[in-house]
This record gives C-alpha cells, sequence and structure tokens, in this order.
C-alpha cells in the first residue's frame, strides 16, 4: 500500500480546479441569471406594450367564473343532464343507433346542389324499430307507414320534450360551459363531450327541420333553424379553437334547410326577411380573432404555470387506462418560459391576427401565404430552432390554416343572406333581379360583398330562369362559378368558387 504523502503540486491543481470549478458555476449562475433577466424583461416589455394596444394576456380574461346557473344555457337541467352522463336517452338526442350499417349516409350538400333524401331516413327509423323489438329505445312511428317526412317528424318526436326544454334554455342570456379552464389545454378531455353533444343537437335539429320543409310546416322549420344557429352560437365565447371548429361545423349543417327551403320556395317573405336579420349578427371574422386570442392566452398561461409549478403534465394512456403523465422542469431556466411566452404572443399579433381585417371585413389569402413562406423559412434557419421558438414554429401551420375555415364560414353566410334577398325580390316581382344592385334597401339593408377580396359577389340570372351567386373563393380567381370535387366527390374549398345556384 502507498502511503506517500501527495506533493504540493498536486494539492495546488486540487484548489485550483476546485477555484476554476466554482468559477464556472458562478459564470453560468450569472449567465442564467442574466438570461433570466432578459427573458422576463422582453417579455414584460411587449406585454406591457401589447396590452396598451388593448391586448389581453389575462387567462381569466377569457374564462368568466361569475355567470349565474340559472342564466347560464349549459347549466340548463336538459344541458347539465346530457353533458354529465353517456346514458342515451331523450336530452341525448342520439338519432343514430344501432347497426351503423343502417344509418343513412347521404345527408345531401347544398354545395353541390344536393338534397337530403328522407326516404333513407324513413327507412332506417323503421329498421331499427324492427330489429329491436320490444327494446324501451325505439322511435316513435305509425303503424301504417306514411310519406317519408310525416314518418321522420313522428320519430323525431320521441324527442319533443327535449326539445323544448333546449327552446327555454336558449332563452338565458349566457352560454358558458363549465369546465375546469385552470387547467389550460389539459380542459379538452372535459371538453370533447360537451362539443359531441353539439354535434348531436346540430344533426337533430337539421333533420327536424328538413322534414318540417318537406311536410310544407315552415314555420315550424324556422322556429329550429333558429334553435339551431342558437346551439351553435353558444360555443361563440369559448376560448379554444377546437370548440370554434365545431361551431363551424353547425353552421355548415344550418345552410342544408335554408338551402333546400330557397330552392324549393318553401319560405314566405317574413320568414326570408327573419331568417336573413338572424344570419346577419353572424360574424365569423370577429369571432376567429377572439377564438385565436383566447387560444394565444391559454397557451402562455399554459407556460406561466410550468414556469410556476416546474412540471409539465399531459394526458396519456397505459394498459388501456387514462393517466397524467408529469415531466420535471426544475433545472430548465425561467427565460426558456419567458421566451416562449414572448415568441407565441409574437408570432399571432405579426402573422395569424392581421389575416383577417375587420375593418373591411375581408380575409386576406395574401397575408395568409406572406406568413406561412415567413414561417417556413424560419423553420429552415439555424437560430429558429430554439427552445425558445421552436414550438410556436411548429404551432404555426395548423393554427394558421384555420383562417380558411373561418372564411369559407363566412362566405357561406354571405351566400345565404344574398339568397334570402333575391328570394324576398322574386317574391315581390316574379323573377330574379337582373343584378345585386336592386335588393338594396328593400331586401336587404346593405348586399353582403365577397369576403375574400371586398368586391361584390359574383351574380347573374340563368336561362331556366334561377340564378348563380358565388365568392372567388380561396383561390381568388374567378373560375365562372365552378365547384371543385375531390376525388372522394366531397368539395374542395381551396379550389374553385364558393357557389349558391340551383
Amino acid at each position: 500500500m502507498n502511503t506517500k504523502p501527495k506533493s504540493k503540486w498536486y494539492w495546488r491543481l486540487l484548489r485550483w480546479g476546485l477555484i476554476g470549478l466554482a468559477v464556472l458555476v458562478t459564470l453560468v449562475a450569472i449567465a442564467v441569471t442574466e438570461e433570466d433577466w432578459r427573458g422576463r424583461h422582453a417579455w414584460e416589455s411587449y406585454k406591457h406594450a401589447a396590452e396598451a394596444r388593448g391586448e389581453h394576456f389575462d387567462w381569466a380574461f377569457y374564462t368568466p367564473t361569475n355567470i349565474p346557473d340559472d342564466q347560464n344555457f349549459f347549466c340548463a337541467p336538459v344541458m347539465a343532464a346530457a353533458l354529465n352522463t353517456n346514458e342515451p336517452g331523450p336530452a341525448y338526442f342520439g338519432i343514430y343507433r344501432g347497426d351503423s350499417k343502417l344509418w343513412p349516409t347521404d345527408g345531401g350538400n347544398w354545395q353541390k346542389q344536393k338534397m337530403v333524401d328522407l326516404k333513407t331516413w324513413q327507412q332506417y327509423f323503421r329498421a331499427y324499430n324492427a330489429t329491436s323489438e320490444g327494446s324501451t329505445n325505439g322511435f316513435r312511428l305509425p303503424t301504417v307507414q306514411g310519406t317519408p317526412a310525416a314518418d321522420v317528424l313522428v320519430a323525431l318526436g320521441t324527442f319533443d320534450a327535449a326539445r323544448e326544454q333546449v327552446r327555454q334554455a336558449s332563452l338565458r342570456p349566457y352560454a358558458w360551459l363549465p369546465l375546469h379552464y385552470e387547467n389550460g389545454f389539459e380542459v379538452a378531455e372535459e371538453l370533447m363531450p360537451a362539443l359531441a353533444y353539439e354535434k348531436r343537437c346540430g344533426r337533430f335539429f337539421q333533420l327536424r327541420a328538413l322534414a318540417e320543409l318537406a311536410d310544407g310546416r315552415s314555420d315550424l322549420a324556422l322556429d329550429d333553424v333558429k334553435l339551431l344557429l342558437a346551439v351553435t352560437d353558444s360555443m361563440r365565447t369559448q376560448p379554444f379553437l377546437i370548440s370554434h371548429f365545431v361551431r363551424l361545423a353547425l353552421f355548415s349543417l344550418t345552410m342544408q334547410p335554408i338551402y333546400e327551403g330557397l330552392a324549393q320556395h318553401r319560405w314566405n317573405d317574413a320568414q326570408l326577411a327573419e331568417m336573413e336579420a338572424a344570419l346577419a349578427k353572424e360574424d365569423l371574422l370577429a369571432d376567429f380573432q377572439t377564438a385565436l386570442r383566447g387560444e394565444r392566452t391559454c397557451a402562455i398561461d399554459s407556460f406561466e404555470n410550468q414556469r410556476l409549478t416546474r412540471k409539465m403534465e399531459f394526458p396519456s394512456e397505459e394498459n388501456g387506462v387514462a393517466v397524467i403523465v408529469t415531466n420535471s422542469m426544475r433545472l430548465m431556466p425561467s427565460a426558456y418560459f419567458y421566451q416562449n411566452e414572448l415568441a407565441f404572443a409574437q408570432v399571432y399579433e405579426q402573422f395569424i391576427l392581421p389575416m383577417v381585417d375587420l375593418t373591411n371585413h375581408t380575409v386576406s389569402v395574401a397575408s395568409y401565404k406572406s406568413a406561412v413562406a415567413e414561417n417556413e423559412r424560419r423553420m429552415k434557419t439555424l437560430h429558429y430552432w430554439s427552445l425558445y421558438a421552436i414550438q410556436s414554429l411548429m404551432v404555426f401551420p395548423a393554427v394558421a390554416k384555420s383562417v380558411e375555415k373561418f372564411a369559407a364560414a363566412q362566405g357561406d353566410i354571405n351566400l345565404a343572406r344574398t339568397a334570402c334577398a333575391l328570394e324576398r325580390y322574386r317574391l315581390a316581382h316574379g323573377e330574379y333581379p337582373p343584378a345585386l344592385d336592386a335588393l338594396a334597401p328593400q331586401d336587404i339593408e346593405q348586399v353582403p360583398h365577397d369576403v375574400i377580396n371586398g368586391q361584390p359577389l359574383h351574380y347573374q340570372r340563368t336561362d331556366d330562369g334561377k340564378f348563380v351567386l358565388y365568392s372567388v373563393g380561396w383561390n381568388e380567381t374567378d373560375d365562372g362559378g365552378t365547384v371543385v370535387l375531390n376525388k372522394n366527390g366531397s368539395v374542395n374549398r381551396e379550389k374553385g368558387d364558393w357557389v349558391w345556384k340551383y
């Protein structure tokens, strides 16, 4: 065993090594502290300047908690019961039951001038009752088969009591889902059942309105169209983009009975005026900015919560069981959180929100394309592949793409409003007008413009006494009122025009 004492050079090297390590640790600490200060200063400077311009970064601003239950649409008994159980019942509005092979697959498509075939629904309801004989979960149906519309209305009468409760709930002044908003994006698990329920309501009210139109009861059809709009608007103030995607889908459902009633001349003048006025209240471009500001602020709040707790939680699944996975972020410097909050705020303000011009009520396709190109350039630049920017850059494409959905839905509303005015003119004059200028102010206060370029909508009468009305669509090109289809037969909203014709 070597017991020879260490040389003085050994101790000197050890001492200087420890001093060097201490200096290095100190320098790293100073660098991290300075970077943390820079990150916090940059974020707070931006935040204060943006708030002075009217922006809000407080998550509580987008998630009010002081709405009385008796004034909240979603706290009405019928809504609360449906949202808190998965058991099918009258309040569940489950018109799709049993073997999915029996479900009607052809829901009509007004963009392709295709009507809903109520006979397929009549056959479905009768087939379901026949295969579930003895069950208490069948649909009401007359013993003797009637017309498709009459039988569908009897079957949907199964939900009459629940429909009336939804109508009463729709009179409440507020609509706010009672969720744990303090959990940020993690609240999606609570949100999904509500979104699924909204879709079921939408399909029910759409089918009921269509059957009422076919049965010659346009007054009742209008009531259901308005109820469908009320259900659709219950998601207007939600701060999550996914909620608004469901809302846009519900608007698409609403267009079908409006279109079919117009194509078959089922609406009278008073009903057309009321329907156009209801649609005129919808401003999806303003709602786009509200939704995106909420989405932005939720992301910022999530980063801030991670900074305070130093942990990241996200839902996962283990052996078929839903679990919450927690990742520790204890060693992550504060600059990471501050700089990510700044990056998200800047990308929304500089690139996403400007895609919509609320002053002129238009969507700028050029701004969208420019923003996408800039994001792609940044993704290819090494500097931007940092912990400070990469998350906002990766999220950008999906978020930015949403503007096209809002533009198309607002374009549909503008077409429907104009079509209502055209039908009012036809009822008064026996034919459609030679130009849209003839509609205002008698049949509509002001004819909506093309949401894409701010120019008048394209319109022309056809030789068969009808008309073609269209927007130039997302490609910004006048394609003469052409609707482009994908290989699967669906309408391609990125190509061709956005068209309303019979």
